[in-house]
């Protein structure tokens, strides 16, 4: 039986671009800040990444990061995590990782089973009050991710669920799941221009078909879009107010001004050193 939540028949938005990224081994980058980050800023980076265990456990290697907040979304399998914050343990499938690097973090993820390890990194551009503020890192269980019908909360608020995560305002970040033939409407909250989708598997028709392993990024307005599901599909849903700032970018890094950014590089290369003694 299909099941229906909130069907509207209205004016929605349609997609403006449509893309299945860049495979770079176990990874595939959807979205950088030099292509759709500067059109669904503050989302800027969207990895799919998809790791084996094969007998050794792999990692993804400890990397740094300033100006931005990662959220690690976990499908399937288990990661071992560890941050210069001082934060070590394991997230399971079904949890999140936010980092919000801020000033400059040092961070790595390893498989911590043998099971594959599936799931999104995205990368938020911070307002300029945040940027180069201290470092933060939070881990979510399975359980404490709120949830409102097909819908789980990573960032924002959707209906009666709202993500325990310390956000900045006017960012949600939903992961759905739908049955075969199963509606479902997003109305975005006011001001949210910015909108766009990530399928990772099934297949989902919103004004056209966006397939497993696409991203679709939708026209700015703040009309409401309608998805439906052409088999067993999940996806991640991200709609927000649009960052009012240019993009400065470094290797690692995002800011808003050349300022900001030397000032994130600098304390990046500062525990870089630390972490190397």
């Amino acid at each position: 039986m299909t099941r229906t939540f909130s069907v509207q028949h209205q004016a929605q938005r349609r997609i403006a671009r449509q893309t299945s990224g860049r495979v770079h081994g176990p990874i595939t980058r959807l979205m950088s800040p030099g292509d759709l980050g500067q059109v669904l800023k503050p989302f800027v980076f969207l990895d799919i990444f998809s790791l084996q265990a094969k007998g050794a456990k792999s990692s993804f290697g400890m990397h740094p990061h300033s100006g931005i907040a990662t959220v690690t979304y976990m499908i399937s399998g288990d990661v071992a995590y560890q941050d210069s914050t001082g934060a070590t343990g394991v997230l399971p499938a079904g949890g999140v990782e936010w980092m919000r690097a801020g000033n400059g973090v040092w961070h790595d993820a390893t498989l911590a089973s043998d099971a594959a390890m599936l799931g999104f990194q995205l990368w938020l551009a911070l307002p300029a009050a945040l940027e180069n503020a201290p470092a933060q890192s939070l881990y979510l269980d399975p359980a404490d991710v709120a949830q409102d019908g097909p819908v789980r909360v990573l960032i924002g608020q959707y209906g009666a669920a709202r993500s325990p995560i310390p956000a900045p305002a006017g960012i949600n970040y939903l992961a759905v799941n739908l049955r075969d033939g199963e509606h479902w409407h997003y109305t975005p909250p006011a001001g949210h221009t910015v909108a766009w989708v990530a399928v990772n598997a099934g297949r989902l028709h919103a004004n056209s078909l966006i397939e497993a392993g696409e991203l679709a990024a939708f026209e700015e307005s703040e009309q409401g879009i309608d998805f439906v599901a052409h088999g067993a599909t999940s996806f991640v849903l991200g709609s927000a107010i649009k960052h009012p700032h240019d993009l400065v970018t470094g290797h690692y890094s995002v800011h808003t001004s050349p300022a900001t950014l030397a000032q994130g590089e600098a304390e990046i290369q500062r525990i870089g050193a630390l972490l190397g003694a």
